[in-house]
């Protein structure tokens, strides 16, 4: 997990002063924040509402419409399982269940590790491939309860 530090707050505030002619700059900004610390802390909320003047309620509500951002620090590595229609169909169910077992957490929760959290993922584009999971950016297709092991071990520090 990254850290709120005073550096990744100088960082973000910086990176956030180059949308100040952007017209509509709330989502660009928001995702800045979420790159430098893996989730969108208060502390960020709170610059942007006083450089911005964009109301803390608004900006809150914009972070928990959106799934890909957190209000929460999340962990390093992001796993889901499409639950897209066809990937559903291929039981993609039973792969998100043995995920869950596998890593001892549900659905947007993060390992105690900091390692791995578990988050949703509605349709990745590869239905003819299914079930997929991902790893980040990272596909695996036609994945069984099998692999799951496999997977979360290639991405477990030693």
């Amino acid at each position: 997990m990254r850290e709120l530090s005073n550096q990744n707050l100088e960082t973000f505030k910086t990176k956030m002063m180059k949308y100040k002619k952007t017209k509509g700059p709330l989502i660009p900004i928001l995702h800045e924040a979420q790159e430098i610390f893996g989730y969108i802390p208060l502390e960020a909320q709170q610059m942007i509402e006083e450089e911005y003047g964009i109301p803390n309620a608004f900006i809150n509500g914009v972070i928990s419409f959106y799934e890909m951002f957190y209000h929460e620090p999340t962990g390093e590595y992001h796993i889901g399982v499409c639950s897209g229609t066809s990937c559903h169909i291929n039981r993609s169910k039973r792969i998100l269940e043995e995920l869950k077992k596998e890593l001892g957490i549900e659905v947007h929760e993060t390992t105690n590790d900091g390692l791995f959290t578990i988050v949703n993922v509605k349709c990745i584009g590869r239905c003819s491939e299914g079930p997929n999971l991902t790893v980040n950016n990272k596909v695996y297709s036609q994945v069984t309860v099998e692999d799951v092991s496999h997977i979360i071990s290639e991405f477990k520090k030693s």
